[in-house]
Parts: C-alpha cells; structure tokens; sequence
C-alpha cells in the first residue's frame, strides 16, 4: 500500500500534511462502473433492439448522456491507463494492452504484416492513478474487478492506491470463464456456479454496507464482457427464441480491411452475457438507495473501448458506425458515456462534445473538491463546466496505437477536431479525412478533395505526436506481399464460412457449447 505521505510527493502538493477538505464543499461518494468490450450500441438506451439492460438505461435516463463519449484507445490496457491517470496513451506510455507482442515477436506470429510494432510501458510506476488521488483527497477506495495494468504484484490495485481489492490483477480475461470456481489471485472461493458479475456486485456491495467517516471512491471493473463468451442456458434459450422472432438475418459478417465483421446483434450468448453484467448493475444501484447514498454518490458508467466485432468472439456489431474492438474507427473508439450527478441530473441531459476516458480524472477530482496540481501535467480536462450549463471550448482529442492487436484494425494515430477527423496509417503513410457531422459512418474518405484541411491536421498531429517523443513502428525488412494477399484470402473465404456456421449453430435448439454450461448449471441466476 502506497502512503498517503509518499502520495503527497508524488502530487507536489504544498505542506507537510494532506491536502485539507474544500470547507465550502461536502465531498460526494463516487461510483465507477466500467464495462469491459462494450459496443456503444450494446445498450438499449444507445439503440439496440435485441440486448436487454433495463438497469443501465435507468441509469442513464438520469444521467448526462454524452453522445460523443470516446474511449483514449482501442484496446483494453490504455484505455483503462488514459482513466486512470487523465492522461493520452502518447503521455503515459502503455500504448498497447499489457502483454501483447512487439517487434519481431509479433511478426514471427503474424509474418503477413508488414510493421514490427513497438514497445510500450507495461504499468503506471511513473504515474499518480485516480486511486492514489482519492486517498490525498480523504477518500476510502474500492476496486473490483479487472485491472491488466500491471505484471507484478507491485502494481496491482491494492499497491496502487486502492484500500481494497477484489479480482484485480495482471490477467485482462477471466480465466477459468465467468463462472466459479475462478483462476484469479485475488479472488476467494465461491459456491461452484456462481457469476463472476454478480459476485463483483455483491462484494462492491458489501463495501458500501461498511460504516465510514469518509466518503468512498469504488471502482467497480467488470471482466464482462470481455471473452470468453458465456451465459446461462435459460438466457442463450430467450435470446435464441427473441433472434428467431425477429427474424434471423441471411448472413452476419462482411469483410473488413484484415478481417470478417460482424454486421447484425444476433448472438444469444452474448446477449445473455450482457444481460448478466446488467443484473449485477442493478444489484449496486437498488442498493445504493436501499442504504441511503445515493443521493449524495455520483456514477460514472462507460466502457473501455467499443465492442468486439471482429476477432477474440466476433461477439457484437457496433453499426452503423465503422470497426469496433481494436479499429481506428468510431466503432473502435466511441463508448456509452454517462454521468449521473444527484439533484443535477434526476432526468436524463443529452451533451454533444466530444469528451474522452482522459476526462475521467479531473471530472471526479474537481466534484470531490480538489485542485489537481500543475504539475501532473494532464490531458484531460473536468467535465464540470459542460455539466453545470457552461461553455466548454473546441479542443483536439489524440490516439496513438502504433499496433496491429488482435481484432483488424491498423497501426495509426488520430486527430478529431470538431467536426473533423484524420487517420494517419503506419504502413504507407496515407490519410483518411472524415466529417463525422455529415459522415459518421467514415465511409467517404476527403483526404484528395479536403487537401488543406487534411495537411493542416497531418501537420497539427505529427507536432503533437513529436511533442511526446513517441514510438513508432518499422517496416519488417524485404516484406513478402504475397503472406498478406493470402492471409485476405483466406480469411474472407474459409474463416468467414465458419464464423457463419458457428453463428447458425447457436440457433439450433439443440446447441449444447458442453454439459454444464461453462458451469453455470451448478446454480441458476
């Protein structure tokens, strides 16, 4: 456990002591909730017809809704860095999910790229984390779940500013799946069958029920709904009866850049394991009212990235927009985005700036009462203003991924302006230009007919990126053409068939993935 006096350095906070409480101000409870994988339209309050989240769409309903929420990554490991530190992946280094390969490790298992990425930071020993800033500020802090932000111990959540922690650890999936018994350090036994989301639930819950003369800061991370894809029986049965109701769509992928993509929200798995993840939100909202806080407790709920269309479990389809999980498009990179302030937002508040996961530290930070220091140097900005009915000025949101991960996307760095965005690729160095305001699909590349617009933002994002000293990748010496050619091939020919007869399978009434269902069949939800 990190002291709160070494934090006080770390701040650069002035004095011997803590910071003193803001008297004028009477500090607010935090909740987080951070979905793992979640598609921005996963939700049935963002547009989906065929997954059910009746707790989150009350939430939202009383909440700031911010339609242009973006995660600052792709992938899991930065992404959850850039909202723990307020900083950009360029800033603080993780710049790829922690453990993925780099250079020629990474083209020996995939030969038909032609870049070696990079190597990134593994954790955030050069970082203060949200955690360590709620302790300076008084807080008693909570983490369940997934973490991935660190290899060792040392940097877990409990060594990192966290007073207790529940399941978080090096690992970024569930291993031993989303039913007990788990394979997780930081997990005690639990009755065989039980749900990994309802058990984060209820242990979040139990932290709440403790008596306390401070507020709290809990984090609640859930590993849902990141693969392996699971559910229970009873809910794969209602969602393949509900899919079979509508109407089961000829096909559901279409070929990507690199890869097949899911195009249609049909997966009765998956949407049982959103439904899962749903039940336990509702679990700590019912009872944050049941004990009594939730009127002075704020809610954060969002995900990390966008959901997985393409690659690990091809489980969702984030149309209409572009990509998902891993893209450089708004698939990849817009999340649900809500903020629930009591009193300030008892009915539901539509905010159209673009605001990012960075915004996270500040935003909370700010509620509770404190002035982060100069010196922490962070990207993001406090949301506040934009909540409280004040003008909030245009300002460039960044994404560095100089890497190729799992799910298609492309080794890139990005520039959103307004109403602009352009894509730099890696491999060839060509451009994409997108106006979301007329094109939120980014199917009309404008990089040939918006010339000066283009090289005006090529030039304000390569300052940017020189700014922060950042690692690029190289391109693998007499590169084979032909690996990649075939590797299109195949994957748009016999991997999309079995990805299609897979999708069909689940439909059959007597699709059985093993006996006991992951080993959910040992207790019912």
């Amino acid at each position: 456990m990190r002291y709160i006096c070494l934090i006080s350095v770390l701040l650069g906070m002035i004095g011997t002591g803590c910071q003193e409480k803001n008297p004028e101000n009477t500090q607010p409870n935090i909740l987080f909730i951070l979905v793992d994988d979640l598609g921005y339209h996963d939700l049935g309050v963002t547009g989906s017809a065929f997954y059910e989240t009746p707790n989150i769409d009350r939430l939202a309903s009383r909440s700031f809704r911010f339609t242009k929420g973006y995660s600052s990554s792709q992938v899991c490991s930065p992404a959850r860095a850039c909202i723990m530190t307020g900083k950009f992946t360029a800033s603080h280094g993780i710049t790829d999910w922690i453990g993925a390969k780099t250079g020629e490790d990474w083209h020996s298992s995939a030969p038909h790229t032609k870049l070696l990425p990079p190597e990134y930071k593994h954790d955030l020993s050069d970082e203060v984390t949200l955690g360590e800033a709620f302790k300076e500020a008084g807080y008693q802090t909570f983490f369940a779940g997934k973490w991935h932000l660190g290899d060792t111990e040392d940097q877990w959540p409990e060594n990192r500013g966290f007073d207790y922690n529940i399941g978080g650890w090096t690992v970024g999936s569930p291993l031993g799946g989303y039913f007990a018994p788990f394979d997780n350090p930081r997990l005690k036994d639990y009755p065989k069958g039980e749900n990994l989301s309802g058990i984060l639930a209820n242990e979040t819950v139990e932290f709440l029920k403790m008596e306390r003369d401070k507020p709290f800061f809990a984090m609640l991370s859930f590993y849902a709904v990141h693969g392996p894809i699971q559910s229970t029986e009873e809910k794969w049965a209602k969602y393949r009866n509900k899919a079979e109701s509508i109407g089961v769509a000829d096909y559901g992928y279409e070929m990507e850049r690199r890869l097949p993509i899911r195009v249609v929200q049909d997966n009765p798995v998956y949407a049982g394991l959103v439904e899962q993840m749903d039940d336990a939100v509702g679990i700590v909202m019912n009872h944050l009212e049941q004990l009594g806080l939730a009127e002075n407790t704020i809610v954060v709920f969002t995900s990390d990235h966008g959901g997985v269309a393409s690659g690990d479990g091809f489980a969702t389809s984030n149309l209409p927009l572009r990509g998902g999980k891993g893209y450089q498009w708004e698939g990849g990179l817009r999340v649900p985005y809500f903020i629930h302030i009591p009193e300030s937002s008892d009915s539901s508040h539509e905010i159209n700036q673009a605001v990012s996961g960075h915004d996270f530290f500040p935003t909370l930070l700010d509620y509770a009462g404190y002035q982060v220091p100069q010196s922490l140097e962070l990207d993001g900005e406090s949301l506040r203003p934009l909540m409280e009915g004040n003008q909030f000025a245009e300002r460039p949101l960044y994404w560095h991924y100089p890497h190729y991960g799992n799910q298609g996307g492309d080794p890139s760095s990005v520039l959103l302006l307004g109403e602009w965005k352009l894509i730099h690729y890696w491999e060839d160095n060509h451009m994409e230009l997108y106006n979301l305001e007329t094109d939120p699909q980014e199917r009309k590349n404008l990089a040939d007919i918006e010339k000066q617009k283009a090289e005006e933002l090529q030039n304000q994002l390569f300052e940017w990126l020189n700014q922060k000293n950042i690692e690029s990748p190289k391109l693998v010496d007499n590169f084979n053409t032909e690996l990649s050619k075939n590797h299109f091939v195949r994957m748009s020919t016999e991997r999309k068939q079995q990805l299609e007869e897979e999708r069909i399978e689940m439909f059959s009434v007597d699709f059985e993935p093993n006996k006991d269902w992951w080993g959910s069949k040992s207790t019912k939800d």
